[in-house]
């Protein structure tokens, strides 16, 4: 049975009010796009640290684009409560290392799930040693993740690190389409891929097909033709 994690959500900060308390969130984030419908409706209950660790990311000049991106929005974001920003150390070798052997899977496949158990765990790890109340990601925002298998790594990383984990499907209630206005909004760039590398070749392929259709449908590049 699929698990509605909208409204457990909704149930978690109904509680946090009903105590009137203002708990610290560590919430990792994938880039700056996914993170505006996020904290603009987190921040209203929480103390949020965004915690950029991001492996996965190719190429370099990518991640550092998407960095810049996170910082300059956590800076032009206004808030109930602070928003902080703590970056991690970019070592792409962390997440060869843990798909080894998956690099054939396709998009969304077990690869995919190293990958968010990687850096999903990675939080948990800072969280815990950073004394944060709740961890979590702004993964579950995108439609092309999977938010039961997401809720369910941090389901075991909660149990494993004891910190509790603030369950979401931020995708739900327009949220996708709420951070696709407020990006255009503040005039943030949206990338056209995932992050990684096996995600960008993908990407790269399937514009190449698109545009060699494209020109079949032209009547260009084709076998020439006898007068």
């Amino acid at each position: 049975m699929r698990e509605n994690y909208q409204l457990v959500l909704d149930q978690i900060l109904e509680d946090i009010q009903a105590e009137g308390r203002t708990p610290r969130l560590l919430l990792h984030s994938c880039c700056g796009p996914c993170s505006t419908y996020v904290l603009d409706y987190l921040s209203d209950y929480f103390e949020i640290t965004v915690y950029y660790y991001n492996p996965n990311i190719y190429p370099k000049e990518e991640y550092d684009f998407r960095e810049v991106e996170q910082e300059d929005l956590i800076r032009r974001l206004p808030s109930k409560y602070p928003i902080h920003f703590q970056r991690a150390t970019y070592d792409p070798e962390d997440y060869y290392q843990k798909i080894r052997g998956h690099e054939g899977d396709p998009e969304r496949g077990d690869r995919c799930s190293l990958c968010y158990r990687l850096r999903l765990e990675e939080a948990a790890r800072w969280a815990k040693e950073g004394g944060y109340d709740y961890f979590t990601t702004t993964l579950t925002l995108s439609p092309h993740k999977d938010a039961q298998r997401l809720n369910a790594i941090g389901r075991n990383l909660e149990e494993e690190y004891g910190v509790a984990y603030l369950y979401s499907d931020f995708k739900k209630r327009n949220g996708f389409k709420r951070s696709k206005k407020m990006t255009d909004e503040y005039g943030m760039y949206r990338q056209d891929y995932c992050g990684c590398l096996f995600s960008y070749q993908a990407r790269r392929a399937h514009e190449a097909e698109r545009m060699r259709q494209d020109k079949e449908r032209r009547g260009e590049g084709g076998p020439a033709t006898k007068a």
